[in-house]
């Protein structure tokens, strides 16, 4: 085991909320490790403890089986690359690479190779003598990964390096730098409030909120088992349907808009289900609508559409193919709904057993 966490907690005065409260993780050798969540969830005040730039209130830190708590951060063997680049204006790409293994007294042929290869490495040999402003932001973030290679550390941790990159050279750098990572057998963890990075980039996935882990797993066991109903609407885009409904007699009824059968039984009371958007099927214009379409986005290969409940005020958001032909104001009958998730009141999954017969159980809308 690479890094490993026991009942990690962060307050800064006694008394207080914890900042961070009793993270257990554990992040392997090699791995892409991703901690995701909204802001001021506390993700960037995990990854400074582990750096040691911040120090640890209780718990315990390891790094290689070796309890790392007051271990000096130049001892840790990381590195950190941050969103906002960190470079110095008035030295070249080279020197830039190279100012961490000159303060460490490393021999100037060993230096000069470390430098020349990481440059190679991340495309940027041939600016190696221009300043950082004569650079554009991507660049800029691949002279701060040269930086982390040359130094030749056994973890890398990156906070949000890729938020002041623009949408499309946002996604050429995580294509690179996952590629890159796999090259280099390093072990990252990486910080963001961006799913699509934590979907797209992550072996497994930390998922933050209320100072406290929610889950932690694969991010398509993240997308397909979500623990709780903030872990299910963090992921997904469009964001998955959250609806009150009222069980007995083995079914589930949504606001008196619809009926959802269901195989596993429940006590009697009120849950929430959440639908994602791309699990309904729906019929234009059918006699028996229940819906009436209030927005439409073309998105190329499929067609998002918001849809109110006829019986309610409840938006539904559902992905439909773009030859539906579906306007704005059509009426729509929901006829079938392929996988759904229930939630109890405190936004727990009922059980991953539940989950598992809901989501094979076709149910049918009547």
């Amino acid at each position: 085991m690479a890094i490993e966490l026991h009942d990690v907690t962060k307050t800064y005065e006694a008394g207080q909320q914890p900042v961070l409260s009793k993270v257990n993780m554990t992040v392997n050798d090699g791995e892409f490790f991703v901690i995701v969540g909204p802001s001021g969830c506390g993700k960037s005040t995990l990854l400074r403890m582990i750096a040691g730039l911040i120090s640890i209130s209780s718990g315990k830190l390891m790094i290689n089986q070796q309890v790392a708590n007051d271990i000096p951060p130049k001892d840790r063997k990381l590195s950190m690359v941050f969103q906002s680049y960190a470079l110095f204006p008035f030295m070249s790409v080279y020197d830039n690479v190279a100012f961490g293994l000159k303060s460490r007294k490393l021999a100037p042929q060993e230096i000069q190779k470390r430098v020349n290869d990481a440059l190679v490495m991340v495309d940027l040999k041939a600016l190696a003598t221009r300043k950082p402003r004569s650079l554009s932001g991507g660049q800029r973030q691949r002279v701060t990964l040269a930086r982390a290679i040359a130094s030749d550390a056994q973890f890398c941790l990156m906070d949000e390096p890729l938020s002041n990159l623009d949408a499309q050279l946002r996604a050429k750098m995580r294509l690179e730098l996952k590629a890159l990572q796999r090259q280099l057998g390093i072990t990252v963890i990486y910080v963001t409030h961006d799913q699509v990075e934590a979907m797209t980039m992550a072996d497994r996935v930390l998922v933050l909120q209320d100072h406290q882990v929610q889950q932690i797993d694969t991010p398509i066991n993240i997308y397909e088992h979500p623990k709780n109903e903030f872990v299910a609407t963090f992921f997904g885009t469009p964001q998955i349907n959250l609806l009150s409904a009222d069980y007995a007699h083995r079914e589930l009824t949504v606001n008196k808009s619809f009926r959802l059968p269901i195989a596993y039984p429940l006590a009697a009371g009120q849950y929430t289900i959440g639908i994602r958007p791309s699990d309904v099927t729906v019929a234009v214009n059918d006699r028996q609508a229940n819906a009436r379409v209030s927005a439409v986005s073309y998105l190329g290969d499929q067609t998002v559409i918001v849809a109110e409940l006829l019986e309610s005020a409840d938006e539904l958001r559902l992905v439909v193919s773009n030859q539906a032909d579906v306007k704005n104001g059509d009426f729509i009958s929901l006829q079938r709904v392929n996988h759904f998730f229930v939630f109890d009141q405190h936004g727990a999954l009922i059980t991953a057993e539940s989950r598992e017969e809901v989501a094979t159980h076709a149910a049918t809308l009547v």
